[in-house]
């Protein structure tokens, strides 16, 4: 066993069992495998195709292995009978050794029509009936040459036809005496037998040489699950013709149920002949009704047609003339349905036919006018890509003109859009502008944060306010003195010097600087030159608050007064009595002025007739923060109350509830309200309604005090106690991130002030115990004008 090699498709189960590492259990499944795919192609097969046998069972016996492949039987052996071989090689056709007719056991020659004889035919053992078996045979296969009409390929189908009639047709005795024989084989030639009644029946698919030699006659008409043809060989055969030919027919479907093997009852005593399966009528009429359509079809010469417009299917527009008559529901409902019955490759030929519909430049078709019209409609991202469309597209997308409204609607300044000449020199520069701002506004909320620039100054005091106006930067601080600032390189200009008291509020205008200082003076200065224009005298206290319009300044003092200055002139234009306690916030639109105080009132004045007009009870606690913009009145209280009120008739509007503490900021545009209290939160108001849009709270919320708040159309900025500046989403209430963050927060570092312009953020930061040095910090948001390019 050492020395002999083990042919893997001819051995045994005792043979492989002994080969180490195989045992009985795998030696069967290799037998049974090989059974199932009827051969192995190669040694590896065993470890690829056999469960349960691994690589390394066929590496440890590769050297006893091998695999010798068949090749298949081009015609099967009968039973008693010799083989028909055929060598396409030769030039003269196939040769032929014709054995002799092997008897029944009745000693009858077998019946043309019956089993055997069908059998027998079919491989060419005996002949049918008025056709030779010998030199004539190749007159016989030119009878079937494409050359001779539709009448000649009618007769052979009328024969196949008669003789499958006829094998249900003939007498029992013939057809037991041929399944009498059959019914002493052994079970391995039973197998064999009933692939050849298979082929007797449907008739084999002829090799590789047959169908280069044979011409083929199809039948298109027949479905795709049944095909019939028709081979007749253009070279001698010692087979007769219609019988030579072969009929492939792929079966499915309800017609293949009837035709193919299948299990049957063993009661049935018409379909069973010693335990093997006949064919029953319903069989043979299937079959024979197939064989007239075909053969009528091909008589009448109506032979199908590929569909085409010329050539449309069968009762099409009987199809369409109904669906026409259906309401648009009616439609939907019937495309619905023959989606879903569609195959795939239909409903893909379907997308080819649709989508081009949907896919017309139909921009490119309209008046240039109506074009931008459309586009206008488009959001800026949309715009853009658009422009990457095609040539003309972006010709259009690019208009200047379009993307002025596009800013417009954004609130971008256009102002700034021919100011300055980086600007004026682009192509389309509203559009450049939209997309400098669209960088700024990434720039805010999330590219990473540039090195601040710091302002050190004022030593260890208290910058008690700030202003931000241009490049230039103004703090004012209890050290009694201002101190102008270059925001671009973070020098200190200049410092104001003048006041005998603390600075404890401010106003700036261009170049122009007004201050309050607890020495109970205004002054007016000159930021450019650092010189003192006016200094204004009239109060008896501290000045805490001031507003500036135009050229007129409105001041609130701690004696309970309000003045109007012209800082022009100096001169006092008006005094404004009637509080009883200090002034602590002021407003002035340049027609009424609002003001704030400790005696828990709001009082509209006419400033030109010095007269109150509304006093505004309704708070419970000092008045401490005001906004006024021209219509309503927003006050906020120590009593932890906002109050929205009408400034025609002094009505109260609104009481927004919602604040535990002081409320120490408020900022209001466009009927937004944002509010900063000191018990740690922000909040958003819609003031003509009274709601809370929003609340800035969460887990980054601020851990102390609000004590400054900006806003824009999109971001809000708040500065606390806690020595943070964050950044939040004015539509979402989302926090974004922190801006600053100072070591010292929550130690006593301190954020006291914050001013915003669009691209850079100026912070006053500080303690009130020496834990961080007074500074201001400036965060620059800009863009690099290169990258931006249109």
């Amino acid at each position: 066993m050492a020395n002999k090699k083990i042919d893997i498709n001819r051995c045994s189960v005792e043979d492989l069992e002994q080969l180490p590492g195989i045992g009985r259990h795998k030696a069967e499944a290799i037998v049974k495998q090989r059974k199932a795919i009827r051969g192995f192609s190669c040694v590896n097969d065993l470890h690829n195709k056999v469960p349960g046998v691994g690589a390394s069972t066929v590496e440890q016996n590769r050297g006893l292995l091998v695999c010798e492949v068949t090749t298949p039987r081009s015609r099967r052996t009968s039973r008693g009978g010799r083989r028909t071989r055929h060598d396409s090689s030769t030039a003269s056709g196939p040769e032929v050794v014709t054995p002799s007719p092997k008897p029944s056991s009745s000693g009858v020659t077998p019946r043309l029509g019956s089993r055997q004889g069908l059998r027998q035919r079919s491989r060419g053992i005996i002949a049918p009936p008025d056709l030779p078996t010998s030199s004539s045979a190749a007159d016989s296969v030119a009878s079937l040459t494409p050359r001779h009409d539709d009448t000649s390929r009618s007769a052979v189908l009328d024969s196949l036809s008669d003789s499958h009639m006829s094998e249900d047709g003939g007498s029992g005795e013939e057809d037991g005496g041929s399944d009498d024989e059959d019914a002493v084989e052994d079970d391995d030639e039973d197998e064999d037998d009933e692939e050849e009644e298979e082929e007797a029946w449907f008739g084999d698919t002829l090799s590789d040489e047959e169908t280069s030699q044979d011409n083929s006659t199809s039948f298109p008409f027949l479905s795709s699950s049944l095909s019939l043809s028709l081979a007749g060989s253009s070279s001698a055969s010692s087979t007769p013709g219609p019988y030579r030919s072969r009929i492939p027919i792929p079966i499915s479907g309800s017609f293949g149920k009837h035709i193919m093997k299948r299990k049957c009852s063993s009661s049935s005593r018409d379909e069973l002949v010693q335990g093997k399966r006949m064919r029953t009528t319903d069989d043979v009429s299937a079959f024979s009704v197939l064989m007239k359509t075909v053969r009528h079809q091909y008589k009448s010469g109506h032979r199908p047609r590929i569909p085409s417009k010329e050539h449309p299917p069968a009762r099409l527009s009987e199809w369409l003339q109904i669906f026409q008559t259906w309401s648009n529901a009616e439609r939907m409902m019937a495309l619905d349905e023959l989606i879903t019955i569609c195959e795939p490759t239909q409903v893909r030929h379907m997308m080819q036919v649709i989508e081009p519909q949907f896919q017309r430049d139909f921009i490119s078709l309209l008046p240039k006018e109506l074009a931008l019209y459309v586009l206008s409609f488009l959001e800026p991202k949309a715009l853009l890509k658009a422009a990457q469309t095609c040539q003309y597209w972006r010709l259009l997308a690019e208009d200047n003109l379009l993307w002025r409204e596009k800013c417009r609607d954004e609130g971008i300044d256009e102002n700034l859009v021919y100011g300055p000449n980086r600007i004026r020199r682009k192509r389309c520069p509203w559009k450049a502008l939209y997309m400098r701002q669209h960088q700024i506004e990434l720039n805010w909320r999330c590219v990473e944060l540039r090195q601040p620039k710091l302002l050190k100054g004022h030593d260890d005091h208290v910058i008690t306010c700030l202003e931000f106006c241009g490049n230039k930067v103004v703090s004012g601080s209890d050290d009694n003195t201002l101190k102008v600032w270059s925001a671009l390189t973070g020098k200190c200009l200049r410092t104001l010097v003048g006041h005998t008291g603390g600075v404890w509020s401010s106003q700036m205008s261009g170049n122009i600087v007004i201050s309050g200082s607890t020495d109970r003076t205004l002054k007016v200065w000159n930021a450019d030159t650092g010189n003192c224009i006016h200094t204004l005298y009239g109060h008896t206290s501290t000045v805490r608050c001031m507003h500036l319009h135009d050229n007129v300044v409105v001041s609130g003092s701690r004696d309970a007064t309000l003045r109007m200055w012209d800082i022009d002139t100096g001169q006092c234009l008006h005094v404004l009595m009637g509080h009883v306690a200090a002034v602590r916030c002021v407003q002035y639109d340049g027609r009424r002025v609002v003001s704030g105080a400790y005696d828990y009132m709001v009082k509209v004045w006419d400033p030109e007739t010095e007269t109150c007009l509304h006093t505004l009870q309704g708070h419970t606690n000092r008045v401490y923060s005001l906004q006024f913009d021209g219509i309503h009145i927003v006050s906020g209280s120590l009593d932890t109350s906002i109050r929205v009120w009408d400034v025609e008739t002094g009505n109260c509007l609104h009481t927004l509830i919602g604040h535990q503490s002081l409320t120490s900021g408020l900022e209001l545009k466009d009927n937004i309200l944002v509010s900063g209290n000191a018990d740690s939160t922000v909040k958003v108001w819609d003031i003509t309604t009274g709601q809370c849009l929003q609340t800035l709270q969460g887990p980054n919320k601020h851990q102390s005090a609000v004590t400054c708040l900006q806003f824009n159309k999109r971001f809000v900025i708040t500065s606390s106690d806690d020595g943070t500046v964050k950044i939040w989403d004015l539509k979402t209430g989302e926090f974004l991130r922190n801006l600053v963050a100072l070591e010292s927060g929550g130690s006593g570092g301190v954020v006291w002030r914050v001013r915003c312009s669009n691209t850079k953020l100026v912070c006053a930061v500080g303690s009130r115990n020496g834990t961080e040095e007074t500074k201001l910090l400036v965060l620059d948001f800009d863009v690099d004008d290169k990258k931006i390019s249109v």
